[in-house]
């Protein structure tokens, strides 16, 4: 019947179509030679129209429906050309008025054929903008507005009409027409509504728009606001409170100090005047932010359910002010003594140390982390885990929970409460994931191999709560849930590396345990590697690159050549296979000559047309998102040191779906780097795939003689225990979030 049916559809509206198409050199009626030009005009544009599949034939395919395709031939082919029929033959018509008919009747079919493939223009409107544009005619012929029509239909439809009927004469409606188009527009992409209104500051709905702008995006209602032109000037007279707020904020050299409490300021909960006596004294200032977020935090919770304006303003300042004043300080006196490192902190309370760790995971390094967690219950009156998540209303517990298992303190952390709340605590760590962001549940992921490593039982505890939920889920039937408890059960059932091939297999993605070097190697049987130094006061940058430097001089199966700008070295492989490492010098200086020399070997790389496959970030943390900028899709192998956050993981792999991540809870060390590299670099040179169970037991056998590199090299995840990053991939493929 689906056969017969779909016949009838093609015999009843398709063939007709084709034979007025036939006729088409030669029309059933007859066209006065002045109106010829109009006619063969529409017709071309129909010629076009059935060629956009890259076919010039008889079919149109433009869509992936063919229901679509159908109704598309029927309304641009069939009634098209009858309505052209129609207009020729009308004898109440002057030569003029059929002539100005037959140009707008072009110009719609060519504005059909110029955007059905965008976004607002959907292939299946044909119908309704054929009906629109024969209303919309009817009323042009009578010298009405068409205005009622482009009200009646969607932004796509009145946009293409507009176009139709501004010659020879404009038609009364088209000014107010435009208008009512910018409107239809805003309410689609409320995110281009300043864009719109910057150009558009006096239509007379600005004032309205604003403030839903404003709601979409504060961000940039604060940019707009800022800024001395007509629009900021609106933005600065409105009447709505979170408006007028802004603007009073942006207004200010000090503004965004100010934002993190706008929603305070809007509720008259704290004044300019309270910021001010604080904004420029670090620890007074990171203080009110942590009493602040607490609070937000607070009212998110029953039975209030509510959420702060611009949340993300305060946990950017509160992450920001957290790295530089005192996580970078830390970090940078490694070599210090305690006293002298952690002075900094002496002042600060276990809430403030708390979102220290929780929103420094990419930066801060293992011995800075210990320090703090120490702190923390150090200054608690009586110091219990269970209490401390309490106090921050569970406020990134999933991430302090994840952090502890990384650095070996989570045993400790619940070891200060009894068993019963202990357990309780590790549920919640559990629970609930499908209504968490992607964020938490890696954060539960990525916990489990440290967990394992260190704890059987509770990893046996945490694995039957995985178990529990999916089973809940699957009870509530949804699909979010079974996903992520079914792939966490997959991975953390793999954890003692026994199982390789089921796991891709269970998971639908690519091996985790292994690359083919086949699928390193480019069409010409090149392995392209490109390395990021970065030029720093410290010169830490310059003396990474001269160690890294040493792994080839002087060897006599490679050869070192430096570019004429002397911006980046080309390190060629003269045995074995063919392997082309480039790498940028760390300049330092003014203009940022690291940067400019990193973008002129982007270029060099893109115009010669070599794609990297493995990327190596050398480096601070705070230069990684310089690095993760100019990852390219071709990416299979990454090496990142201190790059175990979340944020950096999710962003490589939105890159590159399938990249194995090299990732450290520290930052990159030579006596870790360098025999990771040149692991790698043996494989390459000799052909061979990248296994990394036996690559990681050698170097963990080799490390083994070496204590202080062993310590650095247990903070190395390789791709398979990197659980946060497998679970990323499966998870959106599994959501149908990549192709």
């Amino acid at each position: 019947m689906k056969i017969i049916l779909r016949f009838a559809i093609c015999f009843f509206i398709l063939i007709p179509a084709l034979a007025v198409r036939a006729q088409m050199a030669n029309p059933p009626f007859k066209i006065q030679q002045d109106r010829k030009l109009w006619h063969d005009n529409i017709d071309r544009e129909q010629k076009r129209l059935l060629a956009l599949d890259g076919k010039a034939d008889s079919i149109i395919q433009i869509s992936k429906d063919e229901n679509v395709n159908l109704a598309v031939a029927d309304v641009m082919i069939r009634q098209v050309d009858g309505l052209q029929e129609k207009i020729e033959l009308d004898s109440t018509l002057s030569g003029q008025t059929k002539i100005k008919n037959l140009r707008s009747l072009e110009s719609m079919v060519k504005g059909y054929n110029n955007h059905y493939h965008q976004k607002d223009y959907p292939a299946s409107m044909a119908p309704a903008l054929f009906e629109a544009f024969t209303q919309a005619m009817e009323l042009d012929r009578m010298n009405k507005s068409i205005e009622p029509v482009i009200a009646e239909n969607n932004y796509g439809v009145g946009k293409i009409l507009v176009e139709c009927f501004l010659l020879p004469t404009e038609n009364v409606g088209v000014k107010d027409s435009r208008i009512l188009l910018i409107r239809k527009y805003c309410d689609l992409h409320p995110d281009q509504i300043f864009t719109v209104l910057s150009s558009n500051p006096s239509l007379p709905f600005a004032d309205s728009l604003i403030i839903i702008g404003g709601r979409y995006n504060i961000r940039k209602l604060y940019d707009y606001a800022s800024a001395n032109t007509v629009l900021s000037s609106r933005i600065r007279n409105s009447t709505d409170t979170l408006v007028s707020t802004v603007a009073r904020i942006a207004a200010s050299r000090s503004g965004q100090l100010y934002l993190p409490f706008l929603d305070e300021l809007m509720h008259h909960r704290i004044t300019i005047e309270e910021i001010n006596k604080v904004k420029d004294d670090d620890l007074n200032y990171y203080r009110l932010l942590v009493k602040t977020r607490i609070d937000y935090v607070d009212r998110m919770l029953p039975p209030l359910n509510d959420t702060a304006v611009e949340m993300e303003a305060i946990t950017r300042m509160l992450e920001n002010k957290g790295k530089d004043v005192f996580v970078r300080e830390i970090n940078a006196l490694h070599d210090k003594p305690a006293s002298v490192r952690f002075k900094i902190l002496d002042q600060l309370t276990p809430a403030e140390l708390y979102y220290l760790i929780v929103l420094s995971e990419d930066e801060i390094y293992t011995s800075s982390y210990l320090g703090v967690y120490d702190r923390i219950f150090q200054r608690m009156q009586v110091p219990r885990g269970d209490s401390l998540i309490l106090e921050m209303r569970g406020d990134y517990f999933r991430k302090f929970i994840k952090m502890a298992a990384a650095y070996n303190k989570l045993d400790h952390f619940l070891g200060t409460m009894d068993k019963d709340n202990a357990a309780t605590i590790m549920k919640a760590f559990i629970i609930g994931l499908e209504r968490a962001n992607e964020e938490d549940a890696v954060d539960v992921a990525d916990s489990y191999s440290s967990i394992f490593d260190k704890n059987p039982s509770l990893a046996a505890f945490v694995l039957n709560e995985v178990k529990w939920n999916y089973k809940r889920n699957l009870l509530n039937n949804d699909k979010k849930g079974m996903v992520i408890y079914h792939l966490m059960e997959a991975l953390f059932e793999s954890a003692d590396t026994t199982n390789q091939e089921d796991l891709s297999a269970k998971l639908g993605i690519a091996p985790v345990y292994s690359i083919s070097y086949d699928s390193l190697k480019d069409d010409s049987g090149r392995v392209i590697q490109q390395v990021f130094f970065y030029g720093d006061e410290d010169k830490d940058g310059q003396h990474s690159y001269d160690d890294f430097l040493r792994l080839f001089l002087h060897k006599p199966e490679w050869k070192i050549t430096m570019n004429p700008t002397k911006e980046w070295v080309t390190i060629q492989s003269v045995k074995g296979k063919p392997v082309w490492i480039f790498a940028n010098r760390p300049l330092f200086g003014e203009d940022d000559p690291d940067d400019k020399a990193q973008h002129h070997l982007d270029d060099y790389l893109f115009d010669n047309k070599l794609k990297p496959t493995i990327y190596i970030h050398r480096g601070h943390s705070y230069h990684v998102r310089y690095t993760l900028q100019q990852i390219q899709p071709s990416a299979k192998i990454v090496v990142l040191g201190s790059c175990g956050g979340y944020n950096n993981l999710s962003e490589v792999l939105s890159i590159s779906s399938d990249a194995h991540i090299i990732s450290s809870k520290q930052v990159g060390t030579k006596s870790v780097n360098e025999p990771i590299l040149q692991a790698i670099n043996s494989d390459l040179l000799a052909g061979n795939n990248i296994d990394w169970l036996p690559m990681w037991k050698e170097l963990t056998d080799k490390f083994q003689k070496d204590p202080a590199a062993r310590e650095r090299f247990e903070d190395y995840i390789p791709p398979y225990k990197n659980l946060g990053a497998i679970f990323i991939k499966a998870y959106r493929k599994a959501m149908g979030e990549e192709d």
